[in-house]
């Protein structure tokens, strides 16, 4: 499995360009899964939007 930390920006641009596609069962990046993190600086117990985060951690999970 790889992984990156991306900012929110770098995040959104990736959906824009589809580099990552949504397939409504997932997210796809390259033909391969990936599951999306987001970072907080703040508790969990405290979050309320996990879309809130600067960073998000993207792990690559392999073929889908």
């Amino acid at each position: 499995m790889e992984e990156q930390i991306i900012s929110k920006e770098e995040l959104i641009q990736l959906f824009e360009t589809q580099k990552i596609e949504d397939t409504g069962r997932g997210w796809l990046m390259e033909g391969k899964a990936v599951e999306i993190i987001a970072l907080h600086d703040i508790e969990p117990k405290f979050l309320q939007d996990v879309t809130n985060a600067k960073f998000y951690k993207l792990i690559i999970k392999g073929n889908k």
